[in-house]
């Protein structure tokens, strides 16, 4: 059976350092998607944030597979992949979760590249199989 645990030597990769996931979706066609994305992980779950109607927020409305792949910033042999499921999907609280991200991958308290009338998700991952390397 696939472990579901991040190694104790990743946690201050997705905790603590800046490092961005390429977020894996399917496309309606079965092809592979990948999109690089700003993330939190909380509670043995990765949060990733994205606008109502772009590609990824198609692909995991209608496919709840997803792959993450995660390289530590100081070292770009130390790799996390992780496949998982969609748990959560919800407009609510999205505003305040991209600005979150903003604080910790930018440093500014809003995010600033938002447009008007634009529309957030926040997307909830649940792992099902992680590995790690280095």
């Amino acid at each position: 059976m696939a472990s579901t645990k991040i190694p104790e030597k990743f946690l201050p990769v997705l905790t603590e350092k800046k490092a961005l996931a390429h977020l894996a979706t399917v496309m309606p066609d079965g092809t592979p998607q990948v999109t690089p994305v700003w993330f939190l992980y909380e509670n043995g779950k990765f949060t990733v944030n994205t606008a109502r109607g772009r590609i990824k927020d198609r692909n995991m409305t209608k496919n709840a597979s997803v792959a993450l792949s995660i390289v530590d910033p100081d070292n770009a042999y130390a790799h996390l992949a992780v496949r998982g499921k969609i748990v959560l999907a919800t407009e609510e609280g999205a505003d305040a979760s991209i600005n979150r991200l903003a604080k910790k991958y930018l440093g500014q308290d809003k995010y600033p590249f938002g447009r008007p009338g634009e529309v957030r998700v926040i997307y909830e991952i649940e792992p099902t199989s992680v590995s790690g390397m280095g």
